[in-house]
């Protein structure tokens, strides 16, 4: 058995806690040195002396420590670890070329670390954390006998060039300033900036700062400057967060056009549906969030996800969830239209040269209603409406209800505690929103000391333990992970039904939007000029009406019951159009 030691250095406090872990290792009180005190006043675990007996643990006051024994099989040297009791990563993903590699896993279990090491931003440790000056042929001996070793080789040979798109898209303009276009021209090895432009729809915004540009144009020129170096293994951490389903869909596709027998790709997503349209095998990362990450074998596309989503490997003979995540095998619910809640009738309102429109709508008692549309035609300002943040300049609202309101982009710069931000939560609903969520570990935090996913939780929190008639999320799934999207969608669905309230849910994962929504109300229009709201329409039918103007059908996977693109012209395909039924069979 593998046994390691992580401390949460950010939480460990030995002066507030007095030693308590040191003083109560019996190690340590037999006379041993398993817990002692590091130079930066942190505390040290000794994993070969550690027994595991789990006291420090369970008896430490800020949940700083982690004892972790792994699966037996486990090679007991990882092939990186950050520091002394630090992260631990066990096995790499390795990219195929002709092939698009996925890779899918909770936040926090060594993704983006694994593709860093690939791409040579990070050398790995091979569990030797004093080590920071590991050569390719150092890596290339560790890897013997495996994929990876032909693949370091390779680099070492330099036989293999490679771009890598980081996360953290919003980082860009604090490293680069001046023009889009400047942006790219730096990048373009290939001079096909021009043709880059036009197959991203960057064309518009080549000629301004990049500090002014959205978060999703910002994604886009991301994905353009690392597809204009030349390179024949493409690393994408997260393509298409900040863009809405048709750009999804468009980057997916453009991306998928990248892999041929000469060049290698591989992906960091978490919409399961622009998962499985792009991707062609996938490699599966479980673990224990911000303690270690295991990287499976690879799977092929359609059953990796199925084998995540039920929470065991057979084949590795490892569950690393203790639930199935299911989805509805039922026909799409009808809508209940008693009690009605409140309508809007002929809203109008003009934001600059913006113009939108709101005909006519109702929202009953105990009502999902999802927001599905594409990105700058109205969806925000519609919310903001019913929110009252701006007022209409025609129309009117029926009934004036008590709202809460999460918007879109959450403020990072308070410096007040999660646990005062969240206390109602705390004190009324710590078992049906709290727990779930998994916000205990935050409450002693700052705000602005959280990463984005963890900032999203906190919002949903606040923003579902107010007293309330409708909920209004803008975009809750952003930066959370693929469990954590399906957990808050139960989480609303649970709260929705408790209180016999309503909720209307922006997003861009159509999976989420699936699981989540008993009605629809779907947007049209011109972006960035005039947008208008339909609905609430019964699932079938608002759903039917979003596909026909991305002239795509979905299917039901026959073993999960998850939503699944059909590919363009199969035979599903043909059919569903066919019989007008684009939305699952």
């Amino acid at each position: 058995m593998t046994r390691i030691a992580v401390v949460d250095k950010s939480k460990c406090n030995h002066v507030k806690c007095s030693d308590l872990c040191m003083k109560l290792c019996p190690v340590n009180r037999s006379g041993g040195n398993c817990i002692v005190l590091g130079e930066d006043k942190k505390i040290v675990i000794d994993e070969k002396l550690c027994t595991g007996c789990g006291i420090c643990v369970n008896r430490c006051p800020f949940e700083a420590i982690s004892i972790i024994n792994l699966p037996g099989e486990m090679d007991s040297q990882p092939i990186h670890q950050y520091g002394r009791n630090g992260f631990h990563l066990y096995n790499i993903p390795v990219p195929k070329f002709g092939k698009v590699v996925g890779i899918i896993g909770r936040n926090g279990i060594g993704k983006s670390t694994a593709i860093k090491i690939l791409a040579g931003l990070i050398k790995p440790n091979m569990g030797d954390w004093q080590k920071n000056d590991s050569s390719w042929d150092d890596m290339i001996a560790y890897f013997k006998g495996t994929e990876a070793q032909g693949f370091f080789e390779k680099v070492r040979d330099s036989q293999i060039k490679i771009s890598y798109k980081p996360q953290q898209v919003d980082l860009i303009p604090e490293a680069h300033d001046g023009t889009v276009k400047e942006l790219l021209l730096k990048a373009d090895e290939k001079g096909e900036l021009e043709k880059m432009a036009k197959e991203l729809e960057l064309e518009k915004v080549l000629d301004r700062n990049i500090k002014d540009i959205s978060g999703g144009e910002l994604q886009r020129v991301a994905i353009a400057a690392t597809v204009l170096k030349k390179a024949n293994v493409y690393f994408f951490d997260e393509p298409t967060s900040y863009l809405d389903i048709k750009q999804r869909l468009k980057v997916s596709k453009f991306i998928r056009s990248l892999a041929n027998p000469e060049t290698a790709v591989m992906v960091i997503e978490h919409d399961l549906i622009i998962l499985d349209y792009m991707a062609d095998l996938i490699h599966l990362m479980y673990g224990k969030e911000a303690c270690y990450g295991i990287v499976s074998q690879p799977k092929s596309t359609r059953a990796g996800i199925n084998i995540y989503l039920g929470g065991y490997m057979k084949d590795e003979n490892v569950r690393f969830r203790d639930h199935v995540i299911k989805f509805e095998s039922r026909e799409p619910v009808k809508m209940i239209k008693q009690n009605l809640l409140t309508s809007w009738k002929d809203i109008e309102v003009k934001l600059g040269s913006f113009q939108l429109k709101a005909p006519k709508g109702e929202i009953y008692n105990n009502q999902v209603a999802g927001i599905l549309g594409t990105n700058g035609i109205g969806k925000t300002s519609f919310v903001k409406i019913l929110a009252e943040v701006i007022k209409a300049d025609k129309g009117e609202i029926s009934e004036k209800v008590k709202v809460s309101y999460k918007p879109q982009y959450i403020d990072t710069g308070s410096e007040e505690l999660v646990m005062v931000a969240i206390k109602e939560a705390i004190k009324k609903y710590n078992a049906a929103i709290v727990k779930p969520l998994e916000l205990k570990p935050l409450l002693t935090k700052k705000l602005n000391e959280l990463s984005g996913g963890e900032l999203q939780r906190v919002a949903i929190a606040e923003c579902l333990a107010k007293d309330a008639d409708l909920y209004l999320l803008d975009e809750p799934s952003a930066y959370l992970d693929v469990e954590q999207r399906l957990k808050v969608s139960k989480i609303i669905r649970d709260v929705m039904e408790l209180r016999q309230a309503s909720a209307l849910v922006v997003d861009h994962d159509i999976l989420f939007i699936d699981y989540l929504s008993t009605s629809l109300i779907v947007f049209d229009g011109v972006p960035a000029e005039s947008g208008m709201a339909h609905g609430p329409f019964e699932m079938s039918e608002g759903m039917n009406m979003f596909l026909k103007d991305l002239n795509m059908t979905f299917r039901r996977d026959e073993e999960t019951k998850r939503p699944r693109t059909n590919k363009p012209d199969s035979v599903m395909d043909r059919k569903q159009k066919s019989e007008g039924k684009l939305y699952y069979v």
